[in-house]
């Protein structure tokens, strides 16, 4: 009995200390955000076993808490919703069912998840979607691009354009009903990449007639160059996106190379000849004061020219929008900039919005101090966040004064 409940008393200190970990003091709902902290290391650490045993890539494994959050497209008494193709590419439609009054906003959104892990039709991107499509009556085109892997870069760009344009194209605008002056694009994490990346991939495209109103980044990864970013060393082991979880998105997102990894691991997969580009992501000159703290400047050390060379992805704008000139910034549309206090991906963000105002781009930087990568995605159930309907509601709400 004694041998019994010292097991016990081992197995349930055992499980406290897995699942408590230290919380920023200013996070509201700390024992959910603990709990769902808890459970995706779990899930890290059996896909971890999982390839250390040739079962399955990382990635496969991490993709089971997709399988978990999906939910069928189900129609309710105001929006209509459908699983259909646009461009031959997988998206989720939500179209309102009340009178439009006239012609319909629109927005093009991508789902996060580093590029490797996420869908449409999980619960909190449906349940984001609907709501933007009823409370601004906008058509809402959620996009399945391909993940990684088996699609590297830039597969994962090229169906996010792919819709994108299919989508601007005068005749498809009519049949959903959506006013041409008045589409945006959007996304969270690694989707952001993605909107941005797609949003100024169409200002050099002359085949596209209709011009972006608005783009709306929920912290968005907008840059390979600097993986050492004050934002990087704050939060580094902070939930929901730990750094080495960004590194693997990273890596992963162009090749399933250990020496890729470990190059980012420790910043040194910069090549000589990304000396030109450092200064667009040079932080002690784009990041404010406040978010620049204490931390020295150092640039990153120059690594691998070889992986530069297998891997040109890592220079390429489509994969870090940041690497944009002005002249190309500067015809952007209006933007949005979520970033959160608590994330590795703070500072891109930032970056990026202070990069926009000097090119003259119309620019808002909502940034949350109480919040975490990943939360606006937390809307309902057990693990439902005030702090998500908080900042979807400024979403909207810049969406409906901005689109």
């Amino acid at each position: 009995m004694g041998a019994r409940l010292l097991c016990l008393c081992l197995l349930t200190a055992l499980l406290g200390y897995y699942i408590y970990s230290p919380l920023p003091e200013d996070l509201a709902q700390p024992w959910t955000v603990m709990l769902t902290s808890a459970s995706l290391r779990a899930l890290g650490h059996l896909a971890e076993a999982a390839e250390l045993l040739g079962l399955m890539n990382y990635m496969e494994g991490l993709r089971l808490f997709t399988a978990l959050e999906l939910v069928a497209p189900t129609s309710d008494e105001n929006v209509t919703v459908a699983d259909t193709e646009l461009g031959s590419v997988p998206v989720r439609l939500f179209v309102p069912r009340r009178a439009p009054g006239g012609l319909r906003r629109a927005v093009v959104y991508f789902h996060g998840g580093g590029w490797c892990v996420g869908d449409a039709g999980m619960r909190g991107y449906d349940l984001m979607s609907r709501r933007i499509s009823n409370e601004i009556n906008a058509v809402v085109v959620s996009v399945n691009y391909r993940l990684a892997p088996p699609h590297r870069f830039p597969a994962q760009f090229e169906d996010a354009y792919s819709v994108t344009k299919f989508f601007l194209q005068s005749q498809v605008l009519s049949q959903y009903g959506v006013d041409p002056a008045r589409v945006c694009v959007a996304g969270d994490s690694a989707g952001g990449n993605l909107a941005a990346a797609v949003a100024q991939q169409l200002v050099e495209d002359p085949e596209v007639k209709t011009k972006l109103r608005a783009q709306l980044l929920i912290y968005p990864a907008l840059q390979v160059l600097d993986l050492d970013l004050p934002s990087y060393r704050d939060n580094a082991e902070k939930p929901m996106l730990p750094r080495s979880l960004m590194v693997r998105f990273w890596s992963e997102y162009f090749a399933s190379d250990p020496a890729l990894r470990e190059a980012m691991a420790s910043n040194r997969h910069v090549p000589a000849e990304a000396a030109q580009l450092l200064p667009l992501v040079n932080w002690s000159r784009w990041l404010p004061a406040e978010m620049r703290g204490a931390h020295a400047y150092a640039s990153p050390a120059v690594g691998d020219t070889e992986l530069a060379r297998r891997y040109p992805g890592l220079l390429d704008p489509r994969a870090s929008p940041l690497l944009a000139g002005e002249a190309r910034l500067r015809r952007l549309p209006r933007t949005l900039v979520l970033t959160c206090e608590h994330d590795v991906l703070r500072d891109d963000g930032a970056m990026y919005a202070g990069r926009l105002r000097q090119a003259g781009v119309p620019v808002t930087h909502l940034h949350a101090k109480d919040a975490f990568h990943g939360a606006v995605t937390f809307l309902a159930g057990p693990l439902e966040l005030a702090v998500a309907h908080r900042l979807l509601d400024a979403c909207v709400g810049w969406l409906r004064e901005n689109l």
